[in-house]
Formats: C-alpha cells, structure tokens, sequence
C-alpha cells in the first residue's frame, strides 16, 4: 500500500459525503442527490467540463458547514432560512484544500436568492451558485415516502412560482428542460445513485496521491469534531498523538502520513450519533452504549468503500478492538491488528483521557498512566506501543496538547465571529 497510494477523487468525495448525510433518513444522500441534480443541470446548459467539475464537487460538498444535525434537518424541513453560519463555515472549510479552494464561493453563496445579486447571470460564480440552489432547493422538496413520479410535476411547479425571485429564470428553464425525462427523476430516486455518480460523473476518472487525500481528511476531521464542543480537538488529538508514536515507532514517512490520514477520520462514523448522546453529561444507558458502538462499524464502511484505502480503513476503525478479542464492534484478536491499529488505539486512549470530556475533565498524568499500564497489563494494549508512549510521554504530550490548541482556537473562531455572505 505503501507505494504509489493513490484514490479516485470522486470514490473519495462522494464517501465522505455520504458520512454528513447519515445521521437520519430525512437527509441521507441529500449532497449526492444535490450534486446529481446540478449536474444534470450543467449538462443540459452545455456547460464547459471545467465548470460542470466545480458545480458538481461544490454541490456533492455544499453543506460541510452544518455540523450538528438538528441544524441541518430545520433546513432540510424549510424550517429555517438563516443561511449565513453554515454558509459562510462551509466556503471557509473548503478553502482549506488546496485544489478545491476556487470552488468555495460557490459554496459561500448557494442560498443566496436571485433578487439580492448584483452580478449578472453569466459570472461563473453567480450561475454556479444558482445551479447548486436550485438542485438543493429541488431535493429537499422532494417527499421520500411517496413514489418519485407520483410528485415531479409539483416539484415543477414549485419552482417554476419562485422564478425571478429566488431562482434566475434561466436557471428555472434548465431545470425544466432537465426535469421533462422521467430517467432523471428515477435516478435521483434510485438507490443505486452513488454508483451512478462514481461510474459516470464528472470526477470518475480523477486520481489524487497521499498530498491530495491528507488535505480532505484534516478538513473531514474538523467536520467530525466540531460536532460537539466536547469533541472539538479530539480527531486533531489522536492523528498528532498518532503520528508522533508512528515516528518514533520507526515507520517511514509514508506510512506516518496515512497514520495522520486514519486519525484525521478514526471518528468519521460519528457523523451518524446523535448530538444528545455524544454530549450527555453522565454514563451513557446501555442502550445509547449500544449505539455509540456503531460509530467505529460506520467509520469502517465508509473508508472502505474508497478503492485503495481498505487498510486505513481498518487502521482507523479498529481503535476500540482490544488484544483479547474483547473490543467492538468487529471482536478482532491480536492476530488481526497489525502495529499501525495497535497504536491507533493506544493514541484514542490516551487523547480521550487527557481531554475534557462532559462528565469529566481531563486526568492527570499520572491516572492516564495508571489506566494505560492496566490495560497493557490485562492483554488489552500492546504492551510494546503503551511502554513506547509512557517513555516518551512529554514530548507527545507536548505536541498534541499544542495541535490541539490550534484546533481549538479555530473552533473558537468558526461558532464565535461574526457571519456574513458579503
């Protein structure tokens, strides 16, 4: 794996799109139906390739600034229009990587309504910004529970009213246009879209290296973290407390920098529990514990469904597996983790006792070694990986307490400056 690690852009976008989108039925595949709608779109506009690629990816990533699910579901519901917050968090988020940063405005406006642009129709970004509203507009109208082409026609209708207003009439004519084949309408429906959109969208045959998926994550990571003022810096906690080890451990730099790549995304499967429970002052019911298993499951089956990533999957998900076989969700035994998982979990471990959690503030040095060791001692840890910790204790706990205050600061500033689409 080490060699020439490479992933298809679009395998990898449309998974970790798909982990925003799972925290209930009313949203799942809410980005991908988006993205395929402003596709389509863009398709019959005879947009340029360059343009359908940045409406598209902007689209498959146009809510990565809703970060807790009661949010998203009052907008998803029309039960909300303050589009600011979310708005102007997901251009910021997705300027931070590299190759899509020029795509952010496209973001930063998707909920801005025709009537208050200033720009004519034929600015890339202001017809890219229609095209994505419009698309998210149209897939929110649509009711799951009732058979697809049993309700296009008044999905039709309801935006053909708001032409002129919230949508440019151009755009509301290429929607139209668009919306006459009912092909379209079942695809949207089909639940067989996100193999549709890898097959045959307009990424399916880009390929990013180590340099291009490491950005994406750590952007993913604070998606994941910024769920719960409690889990703020956990992610960025466990990739530097990860790393570090993986370095000292002896492996290559390669290998290190996937090491970071599965701690940016060990929590991924967090995206789908519930904010209540993750942030729940006092021990969780058995049944919320229940749940809370589940996360490591969903972390795993997202990773894996990326071509090429089948052992961060595995490095990443497998951070609550124990020696004995006593951990979960997978019960693996010693056999089946190999150093990297070992020193995941050692690194999960050790973060989530040195951080402040809502039922407890983070443990003193000397409790997280006397936790540590036990486990080592019980056959739960490795041994090697905890001593290896515990003898270089104040330099990782330096280095991670310091990546974690700069995760900190940018949480501070996303939830507390002032927002605006200006």
């Amino acid at each position: 794996m080490e060699r020439g690690v490479s992933v298809n852009l679009g395998n990898f976008l449309l998974s970790l799109s798909d982990a925003m989108d799972l925290a209930s039925p009313e949203m799942a595949q809410h980005q991908q139906r988006t993205a395929f709608i402003a596709w389509e779109i863009t398709k019959t506009a005879g947009l340029s390739e360059k343009m359908t690629e940045d409406i598209f990816v902007a689209a498959l990533l146009h809510d990565i600034g809703f970060f807790r699910v009661e949010e998203k579901l009052a907008f998803i519901r029309f039960e909300r229009d303050d589009t600011s917050p979310h708005c102007t968090r997901g251009a910021f988020l997705l300027n931070q990587i590299p190759f899509l940063s020029d795509k952010s405005d496209l973001v930063r406006f998707h909920h801005r309504k025709w009537c208050s642009w200033h720009k004519p129709i034929d600015t890339p970004y202001v017809l890219g910004s229609q095209i994505i509203s419009l698309a998210d507009y149209v897939e929110r109208l649509v009711n799951r529970d009732h058979y697809i082409l049993h309700q296009h026609d008044q999905v039709i209708a309801e935006i053909v009213s708001l032409s002129g207003e919230t949508f440019h009439p151009d755009v509301v004519d290429m929607f139209v246009k668009t919306a006459r084949r009912e092909e379209f309408w079942l695809d949207l429906a089909s639940p067989r879209l996100y193999s549709i959109l890898l097959h045959t969208g307009p990424y399916k045959a880009r390929e990013i290296d180590i340099l291009g998926i490491s950005p994406i994550a750590k952007t993913f990571k604070s998606i994941i973290d910024f769920k719960s003022r409690f889990t703020s810096t956990h992610s960025t906690g466990v990739s530097a407390c990860a790393t570090k080890m993986s370095g000292i451990f002896g492996l290559t730099d390669t290998e290190i920098q996937l090491m970071g790549v599965a701690g940016d995304l060990h929590d991924l499967g967090k995206l789908a529990i519930p904010e209540r429970i993750l942030e729940k002052d006092g021990k969780l019911t058995r049944e919320e514990f229940a749940v809370i298993k589940s996360h490591t499951y969903f972390t795993y089956s997202l990773i894996n469904t990326i071509t090429g990533l089948k052992q961060i999957a595995e490095w990443a998900a497998y951070h609550h597996e124990k020696l004995d076989g006593s951990g979960y969700p997978f019960h693996c035994v010693a056999t089946e983790l190999d150093s990297k998982a070992r020193i995941m979990a050692v690194a999960d471990i050790f973060t989530a006792l040195a951080e402040d959690r809502p039922y407890r503030p983070g443990m003193s040095k000397k409790e997280v070694i006397r936790i540590l060791k036990k486990q080592a001692e019980k056959g739960l840890l490795d041994s090697r990986i905890v001593n290896l910790l515990l003898d270089n204790y104040h330099d990782i706990f330096t280095y991670v307490a310091g990546e974690q205050a700069k995760a900190s600061e940018l949480y501070v500033e996303q939830f507390n400056q002032p927002v605006s689409e200006e």
